[in-house]
Formats: structure tokens, sequence, C-alpha cells
């Protein structure tokens, strides 16, 4: 693919990745059609996302060509080595996606929407969704070692849980259980689970799934989640921008899903705009910018495409590590 090894101009500093606005990136689409419809969008945005369908069409449909393309080389690269090993090696197994970014930054809306295109493809493959939110320890656990404030840093997960089921999917395993986490109660729901039934391609999201991972030490560790990954992708955007697209959500929660009796965050439903404006400003500070700071954005650099939005919440610039 020559559009991979263009020059970099002299006077730009050197970097692993190629870089396309918009218009560059959505040319290489290459008439793939788009199978959406505005409803079906819809359905598919988080709450206080925009993406529109010309974005669909611009953004995702050249990245879905592209993982189609790396999709197929995976699959005739297990077929080879089968064939290599004599017979009776080849499994059946996944190609693994990830998703990672900030809090507010849009990973969940990128993720589903990428999982419904992925399954239009050619032979219509099998796309599963799967989000790090069920490898959270449960708020008692987290309660007990006094990290209740930290839910979504690094050490609020069941790494091992999680490394375990990323091994089982490369393994071939037929049938994988998730635990079911619920935004609503903030916790993860005893005996309810997610099946994951070896699926051709498999989409994790989350937003520490890039990290390289370490023991108690602080010692790397041998063996993390991300090296389970074939294709990694981050969502990116300034954090002036994340700040301000999590305040905003935080108000429409508050006037939506808060009010729920059975809500978590019930507490925060009578608030007022002021206090609601206040205290997710504090939130961020304390919490949501803190951990990008620390944990989310030093991860941005592994990925193998970085999506960047830009102020409106579209995105305007792709950035593709070389091969």
């Amino acid at each position: 693919m020559s559009v991979l090894t263009r020059p970099v101009p002299a006077d730009l500093p050197s970097t692993p990745y190629v870089s396309f606005n918009r218009a560059e990136w959505a040319g290489l689409r290459n008439g793939m059609p788009l199978p959406l419809t505005e409803d079906e969008l819809a359905m598919l945005r988080s709450l206080g996302d925009r993406v529109a369908l010309d974005e669909v069409a611009d953004i995702y449909l050249p990245l879905t060509r592209l993982l189609q393309i790396y999709t197929a080389a995976a699959q005739e690269l297990d077929r080879r080595r089968a064939q290599f090993l004599g017979g009776g090696h080849e499994d059946h197994i996944p190609y693994v996606i990830a998703i990672a970014g900030s809090v507010a930054v849009g990973k969940s809306t990128t993720a589903r929407i990428l999982q419904t295109l992925l399954a239009y493809l050619p032979g219509r493959p099998s796309v599963a969704l799967v989000t790090t939110d069920g490898f959270l320890y449960p708020n008692r656990v987290l309660q007990e070692r006094g990290i209740m404030h930290r839910k979504g840093f690094p050490e609020s997960y069941n790494r091992r849980h999680l490394l375990k089921f990323m091994a089982d999917v490369k393994s071939g395993a037929p049938l994988l259980r998730v635990p079911h986490y619920s935004h609503l109660v903030y916790d993860i729901v005893p005996g309810e689970y997610q099946l994951v039934e070896r699926p051709d391609i498999l989409i994790v999201e989350g937003l520490n799934v890039l990290q390289r991972g370490s023991d108690r030490s602080g010692k790397v560790s041998r063996l993390v989640v991300s090296d389970f990954f074939d294709f990694t992708i981050y969502v990116d955007a300034g954090e002036e921008l994340l700040e301000q697209w999590y305040i905003e959500r935080f108000l429409r929660l508050r006037e939506t899903a808060f009010r729920n009796p059975d809500s978590y965050f019930r507490r925060y439903g009578d608030l007022t705009r002021d206090e609601a404006m206040a205290t997710a400003r504090r939130i961020w500070r304390e919490i949501n910018g803190v951990n990008l700071r620390a944990n989310i954005l030093p991860t941005r650099e592994r990925a193998h495409l970085i999506l960047e939005k830009g102020a409106d919440h579209t995105l305007e610039r792709i950035r593709l590590r070389r091969l």
C-alpha cells in the first residue's frame, strides 16, 4: 500500500505514524458501501456523541476496509501455519481489536460502529464486543481496599481475570463468560454474564487496555493484556475538550439516568445546574483527569491507529502506524 510509505516532510519531527486529514482518509474508502441508516446510527451513539453518517462514511468505512485487509492477512497466516505444522493444528482464533481512550471521548460509540460495520463485511463475520468494565472489582472489594475513589484506575481491575480471559480467547476457547457491569447501579451484577462464543472478530474497549502493566513490586509484567491484541486504536482529544464533554454528559445524566431511583448516582439528580457543573468539574480534576494523565494518555503512542477529535466532537485527523 503506497499510502503507508509516503515520505515525511523534512521539517517534521521523526514519527512512526503516517498522518491523514479527513479528506485524505476518506479517499481510501474505495467505494465501500455505507450500510447504516440514520436511525441505526442513532442507536449506536453514546450520550453526547454527535457522529453523523458522513463521518461514518469518511472515517469508519476506510478504517473498516483497512481492518478487512488485516483480518484477511491474519486468517491466511493461520492457514499457512497450519499447513507448515502438517495439518490438525488449524484453530478458529478470533482477531482481536482493542479501543482505548479517555472517559467521555466516545470509545463506546467507536466500538459499536466498528462492530456493526465489520459484521457487514463479505462472509458476514461474527463480531463480539466486550468492555473492560466487566473486569472491574465489585464495589465491596474496592471499598475493602480503600480504592473506591480510584475506580477506573489500573488497580481497580481484576487484571489476572482479564489476562486469563484474553489468553482463553487466543487459545480458541469455544465459550467464555464476562461478568456483567451495570452503569445504573455502578457495580458488577452477581450471577449475570455476557457470553462470548468464539467470534471471528473480538473488539475489546476500555480505558487502560494498552497499558504495559506491572506487578506489585513495580516490575514490568512478562505478559500483559495488550500482548493479545492484533490491532489497537486510541481515540484522542485535548484534555480541555474532554473535561468539557464530561461536564456536558454529567449535566445530561443529571436530567435522565441520575433521576432513576435505582441509580447509584441518584443523589446527583437533584443538584442545581451550577452545583452539577461544579461537581462534574471536581470529579474530572480529582479522578478522571488524573487517570488520563497518569495512565491512559501515556499509552497513546502504542496504538496502531490514533483517531483525533476536534472541538465539535468530530474526527479530524487519523494517524496510522507505519508497517
